[in-house]
């Protein structure tokens, strides 16, 4: 029989948790309870905050007489950390439900990151509604609003709940049969402005039997596919869309950390690397952008989403830092250069063209690549056209040849 672990604070919101363990079991599922409170929970758990505090090397009682929030916070969280993957890990349960405000949420979601991906997992939050990315980071939990504060069980709470428990029910009751799947996956990377790229890129490794996951270049598209790479996800990089390191150079909404474009050479995954909509800086609605970058070229891609053309010097840090992350990169890797421009609109007759701001970029790479890992391959194409991408996915195939990669 599926089971659902149910983790959160049942000394402070037994009533809640109650609740929905009543409503998974009568749905016929059994339920893994999880005790993450400080205090005595208010009925009978399979796994206690005493179990959970162990994980960690501290005794709860003691962490109870001390009355230091931050402290037992701190305790339970990392216990959490740890336990949640050894329960999931040994099968004791296929999917994971919580609730909570900004506390509670912070408790259990870092647990919930340590699960696979797949595994359904849901917390219904306060804070559900708003900035998610410090809970759910790269993984894929499902943020439910509560609506009300999660405290008591009133007309508006009992409903949040009981879909809440439906919809993780229905995730593990009806699990499909997944097809098994044979294929080597490759990660990709793109954004609207290189799309036509990535998508003949695409199209040409399916035929060569490959399965492309493509990642949107946003910051945490990016995140994420550098999670999964170090997971060992992947046979190969397709890393055409480095955009993201714009945002983290000047400012932009969409950075994906410092990180970005380290986990393929980190890991020796083959990688083709390209320069992909390095013209452009990302902010919100026009009147978001800050007022010292008034006198700069920008493009209203829509009206949520104001691009900004990066300067000669902002091309040359790029630069920099792209050649400093493939310097230490220890997989084959080649980078390839566009030299008729790097995205849609930095084309001859388009918005962002600019002749000084990519030869700038261009120079920089080449003179700061000194790894003999990394080949350099200049073509006289534009970053869309078909001659580029396909030549992209040729050479990727060919990297992971080298290492067999057998499909």
């Amino acid at each position: 029989m599926k089971t659902i672990a149910i983790a959160g604070t049942f000394d402070s919101k037994g009533k809640e948790y109650l609740f929905i363990k009543n409503i998974i079991e009568d749905l016929g599922l059994k339920t893994l309870t999880i005790h993450s409170g400080v205090f005595e929970p208010e009925f009978e758990v399979d796994v206690s905050n005493e179990e959970v505090a162990k994980e960690v090397g501290y005794d709860i009682k003691e962490i109870a007489a001390k009355k230091d929030r931050a402290l037992a916070t701190e305790v339970l969280c990392k216990g959490m950390k740890k336990i949640i993957p050894k329960l999931y890990s040994k099968d004791k349960f296929d999917g994971i439900i919580s609730c909570g405000g900004s506390g509670g949420t912070s408790l259990i979601a870092p647990a919930m990151r340590e699960l696979p991906i797949g595994v359904p997992k849901i917390i219904v939050s306060t804070v559900a509604s708003g900035d998610n990315s410090k809970y759910v980071g790269t993984s894929d939990i499902i943020m439910y609003p509560s609506i009300v504060d999660v405290a008591g069980l009133n007309l508006i709470s009992k409903k949040i709940f009981t879909n809440a428990a439906f919809a993780i029910c229905g995730m593990v009751k009806f699990e499909s049969v997944e097809e098994k799947i044979n294929k080597p996956l490759i990660a990709a990377t793109m954004f609207g402005v290189t799309t036509p790229c990535v998508d003949k890129a695409r199209e040409y490794l399916e035929n060569k039997g490959y399965e492309v996951l493509v990642f949107h270049a946003t910051g945490t598209g990016g995140k994420t596919m550098e999670s999964l790479v170090e997971s060992g996800f992947f046979k190969g990089v397709l890393d055409l869309t480095t955009t993201e390191w714009c945002d983290e150079l000047v400012g932009g909404i969409l950075s994906a950390g410092e990180h970005r474009l380290e986990a393929a050479g980190k890991c020796n995954v083959p990688q083709v690397v390209s320069v992909g909509a390095l013209d452009m800086v990302n902010f919100g609605p026009i009147d978001s952008v800050p007022s010292k970058f008034k006198d700069r070229n920008f493009y209203k891609h829509n009206p949520s989403t104001t691009l900004m053309r990066t300067t000669v010097e902002e091309n040359k840090e790029l630069g920099k830092i792209i050649s400093d992350k493939l310097n230490k990169s220890q997989s084959p890797t080649i980078l390839m250069l566009p030299l008729k421009g790097v995205s849609m609109i930095d084309a001859k007759g388009e918005a962002f063209y600019g002749e000084k701001e990519d030869e700038m970029l261009f120079n920089t790479l080449r003179e700061n690549i000194d790894n003999d890992n990394v080949e350099i391959i200049e073509m006289n194409n534009h970053i869309n056209d078909e001659e580029f991408a396909l030549t992209a996915a040729k050479k990727l195939v060919e990297l992971m040849n080298e290492v067999k990669v057998n499909i």
